[in-house]
């Protein structure tokens, strides 16, 4: 079992900086692969971003390529989304996942856990 909780959530003007932080529990996980997804309002939930177990391996959504880097931190067990360039169409509730499978997988249904989420918006 892991237990996912998201940070660093906030309000931020176009063009604005926000690091996303999440926190996991269970003594596994650097074995697990890691994702980002965000639902907007009225929306279904879409990947942004993910990582595989050792780090080596990324996979970024078309939409947030260039501007968005996910990392991740396995002795503090914890995955990063650092989000530079921000748009409006970026503002959602963002979630972190953990795959048991640790390889790189961008469908919503590919993952196990699932944080509670944390509110990004983006004035313009």
């Amino acid at each position: 079992q892991v237990q996912l909780v998201e940070s660093g959530g906030g309000v931020v003007q176009a063009g604005g900086s926000l690091r996303l932080s999440c926190a996991a529990s269970g003594r596994t996980f650097s074995s697990y692969a890691m994702g980002w997804f965000r639902q907007a309002p009225g929306k279904e939930r879409e990947f942004v971003a993910a990582l595989s177990w050792s780090g080596v391996n990324t996979y970024y959504a078309d939409s947030v390529k260039g501007r968005f880097t996910i990392s991740r931190d396995n002795a503090k067990n914890t995955v990063y989304l650092q989000m530079n360039s921000l748009k409006p169409e970026d503002t959602a509730v963002y979630y972190c996942a953990a795959r048991w499978d640790g390889n790189v997988y961008v469908s919503v249904k590919g993952y196990d856990f699932w944080g509670q989420g944390t509110q990004v918006t983006v004035s313009s």
